[in-house]
């Protein structure tokens, strides 16, 4: 990941999980717990300043062992390959970038 994408996701926490929470695949309507890769929560910095830091939880991506596991078994990425992809897309969010956005510079450091 490019050195100043890392330096602005230092209050993002990083959480590995086997597999995302029943109630967080019912609410993507994801049809299997092994649809989600990963998952951004939180407050996007696009819309931080507009939101009270009160009660607020920390912004958070989380990475589904499990999942990622399996896509990797099935496909012919490295394992590096399909993780920085999960991380760019997630932190992606919290930037509120576009997937053109994500895409270039998933080109940059791929």
């Amino acid at each position: 990941m490019p050195a100043e994408f890392r330096a602005l996701c230092g209050d993002v926490v990083l959480r590995i999980e086997d597999f995302p929470a029943d109630d967080v695949v019912k609410d993507l309507k994801a049809e299997s717990p092994f649809d989600l890769l990963g998952l951004f929560q939180g407050i996007g910095l696009a819309h931080d300043q507009a939101v009270p830091e009160t009660g607020r939880l920390p912004n958070t991506v989380f990475l589904y062992r499990r999942p990622i596991l399996d896509y990797w078994a099935e496909n012919e990425e490295t394992l590096g390959a399909i993780v920085t992809h999960v991380l760019v897309h997630e932190i992606g969010h919290h930037f509120g970038l576009s997937d053109a956005d994500m895409e270039e510079i998933e080109k940059r450091i791929g």
